[in-house]
């Protein structure tokens, strides 16, 4: 499972998992596609999002669901 674009800093928004190292998190991402009525309308209002964004964190926030264990690279790109 390939989640390149979650990052992981401690010293960013107190270690929350965000999309490529912005101050968006996984969590806000997950909540943005629960309002808005359309993934294009959610795209158009954070054009720093890209689908592929959308797409990790959904697959990030399932496998908290599954118990699964997911090593993240550090914002550094070395593993954590």
């Amino acid at each position: 499972m390939r989640l390149d674009r979650i990052t992981i800093n401690p010293d960013r928004l107190n270690g929350q998992p965000c999309i490529r190292n912005s101050r968006l998190t996984v969590r806000r991402v997950i909540e943005l596609l629960a309002l808005y009525p359309s993934r294009e309308e959610l795209l158009r209002e954070f054009p720093e999002l890209e689908d592929e964004d959308i797409q990790q964190a959904l697959r990030f926030a399932a496998s908290y669901l599954e118990d699964q264990v997911i090593e993240l690279p550090d914002s550094d790109g070395t593993a954590a």
